[in-house]
């Protein structure tokens, strides 16, 4: 990790080099700046992680460095200590009013300066790391996810666990059926403007009922529940999603040519898997792995005609709000015994 940076401002010499030697024995590295317009210079080429000004200095005061600092949002996160002879009451004010973050008053002893910057430093990595983490769950989740889960998120970032954690999940798998005959004769331009069509249609109702899109597989996708935050009742969201699909398709068909009205087909699956982010630092992905999302994946293949085909566990859950039929048992590919799985109808 590079050094902390430190920008002095000061047109005393002497003081400047105070300052500077302070910033050197903490190991940091200092930016000097003899007058205020040249500090405001170096801080918008170059933003650094502390800075320190004079108030009475040359060409721009130290009061009015703080305030272009803190008006620009490039800057702003910057702390700043204001440090000067003038340490009357209305003066201090003004600093702080205008954002300074500290104000320390001439003359000073440095075991109180190292402490102020120590201070103020290691608030600002706080607030860096937990900028970054805000950044990255905007990024990882913002285009799957429903923006009032994002909202959550960002509020306490701690709640997401990035890496990998067993939890229990609702995992639904979507399908287009009959879309590889289609692909032999269907144009490709116009194949893929239908194929987003369902896409859109199918993400849309995932982020209404609170699920996270976790990957699209070519004609299908993969949705998740209860994870990023805990749903107590994620099985039934995701039995609604499929519901709300296969209700939708009715008008979404009309909007089709009879060659591109094709089912949706689901299974869903509930039970442990470990979710988190996998991959490489460069490139991670949030998702799930483990046996429960294979069944699902399962599942979705022995439906037909949009037909929702649940596990046992899931119906577990579900079971006093949905009517269904039971199926089974049926065997599966990839399992040696036969699982009982359930056909959604419809809801109580």
């Amino acid at each position: 990790m590079p050094p902390l940076r430190v920008l002095v401002a000061d047109d005393n010499r002497d003081s400047r080099d105070l300052v500077s030697d302070v910033v050197i024995s903490m190991g940091c590295v200092p930016i000097l700046a003899e007058n205020g317009r040249v500090a405001l210079d170096k801080i918008e080429a170059d933003p650094p992680d502390l800075v320190i000004l004079d108030v009475n200095m040359p060409e721009m005061g130290g009061f009015e460095v703080c305030a272009a600092i803190k008006r620009n949002p490039a800057t702003a996160q910057i702390p700043v200590i204001m440090l000067t002879a003038q340490s009357d009451v209305d003066s201090r004010v003004t600093g702080l009013g205008l954002g300074a973050d500290d104000y320390l008053a001439k003359p000073f002893h440095p075991r109180e300066l190292i402490a102020r910057i120590d201070t103020r430093l290691r608030a600002k990595q706080d607030a860096d790391t937990l900028r970054l983490q805000r950044e990255q769950i905007r990024q990882t989740f913002e285009r799957f996810v429903a923006h009032e889960i994002v909202e959550q998120l960002l509020e306490d970032p701690s709640r997401v666990q990035l890496g990998g954690a067993e939890t229990v999940v609702t995992v639904l798998f979507a399908d287009l059926g009959s879309f590889t005959r289609l692909c032999e004769t269907a144009d490709p331009a116009t194949l893929i403007e239908v194929l987003n069509r369902y896409h859109m249609l199918l993400v849309h109702h995932v982020k209404a009922n609170g699920g996270t899109v976790d990957k699209f597989l070519g004609d299908g996708l993969m949705a998740l529940y209860n994870t990023p935050l805990p749903q107590p009742d994620h099985a039934l969201r995701a039995v609604r999603t499929a519901l709300d699909i296969r209700a939708a398709l009715v008008d979404f068909h009309r909007q089709l040519e009879p060659a591109f009205r094709l089912d949706v087909n689901f299974g869903i699956n509930t039970g442990k898997a470990v979710v988190g982010n996998i991959g490489t630092p460069d490139l991670m992905d949030f998702t799930a792995i483990g046996d429960t999302i294979n069944l699902a994946s399962r599942l979705q293949g022995l439906s037909d005609n949009s037909q929702i085909t649940i596990s046992e566990e899931t119906y577990r859950l579900v079971a006093e709000s949905v009517t269904a039929e039971r199926v089974g048992p049926r065997i599966i590919r990839g399992r040696e015994e036969p699982v009982v799985t359930y056909l959604i109808l419809g809801l109580r």
